[in-house]
């Protein structure tokens, strides 16, 4: 083999070599470069009691509240932590719901009745009364009327105008009046039924429109309670149309009820 032969050879292999040695780099991933993030800050955490499951309105918690860690920074005074109460999930589970409780959600006192307490007199807001009023299917928009339903009433009377014997005479009483129960029904149905039929409806009133329906029962022959739309709920609610006299009031005072307002007009005789 001649010099010329040998000298070209060794090109070759040096060739070679170097071509193995650049594939052998280009084909190792360049190592990451690591970048040294800040520090998150740690979340403060405290426990509050929360209703493990839904809680329907007038029902009794029992067991159904339990502690969950929530971030302390939300956490405000009416929320029942159990480092302030450490044993408020054992003493109020005789408490019952004032409205509807939900799973997760913070438990808080104001929505609660302590034990011992007036479920009824509870759900009142203060200057209001609650008056029953016998209803029936025919006089309660055939059944459909439920609790926090508004309806307005209705009386139906004969005409003391004696030019037309056995006519009568129908006018709205009340306005606009919030249903609190239906017989011992304060909400629907678990099953999801939308009727309810009872026999008695109590009514959320002030004292003067509780005097309205007291002297109407007296004086009607029929009182209907007439549903109204959830878009008029928000409408104030009022006495209309209401001309009555009661002779059997306090003492011998005869009292002139017109508009909601209770006037003494004079004495019986």
């Amino acid at each position: 083999m001649n010099k010329s032969r040998i000298v070209i050879l060794g090109v070759a292999v040096v060739a070679a070599i170097g071509a193995g040695y650049m594939a052998k780099n280009l084909a190792t991933p360049a190592e990451p470069v690591m970048v040294q993030s800040a520090p998150q800050p740690q979340i403060e955490l405290t426990e509050v009691l929360v209703a493990a499951q839904d809680v329907p309105m007038g029902e009794m918690l029992g067991g159904s509240v339990r502690w969950q860690p929530w971030p302390a920074e939300a956490v405000n005074d009416t929320f029942i932590t159990r480092e302030r109460e450490p044993e408020a999930a054992q003493e109020l589970r005789n408490a019952v719901a004032r409205l509807n409780l939900y799973a997760g959600e913070p438990v808080k006192r104001n929505r609660l009745i302590g034990e011992g307490q007036s479920f009824m007199a509870a759900i009142l807001p203060p200057g209001k009364r609650a008056v029953a009023t016998q209803i029936a299917a025919d006089t309660s928009a055939g059944g459909f009327i439920l609790p926090n339903d508004r309806v307005d009433v209705i009386m139906t009377r004969r005409s003391e105008d004696h030019t037309s014997p056995g006519g009568f005479i129908t006018e709205t009483i009340l306005e606009n009046i919030r249903v609190l129960a239906i017989d011992q029904t304060i909400q629907e149905d678990e099953d999801g039924r939308r009727v309810k039929v009872g026999e008695t409806a109590t009514l959320e009133l002030t004292p003067e429109q509780a005097e309205v329906i007291t002297v109407a029962q007296q004086m009607a022959d029929r009182l209907t309670l007439a549903l109204r739309s959830v878009a008029d709920a928000d409408e104030t609610a009022g006495t209309s149309g209401l001309h009555l006299v009661n002779g059997l009031g306090r003492g011998n005072a005869v009292r002139l009820i017109k508009s909601g307002e209770v006037s003494v007009v004079g004495t019986r005789k």
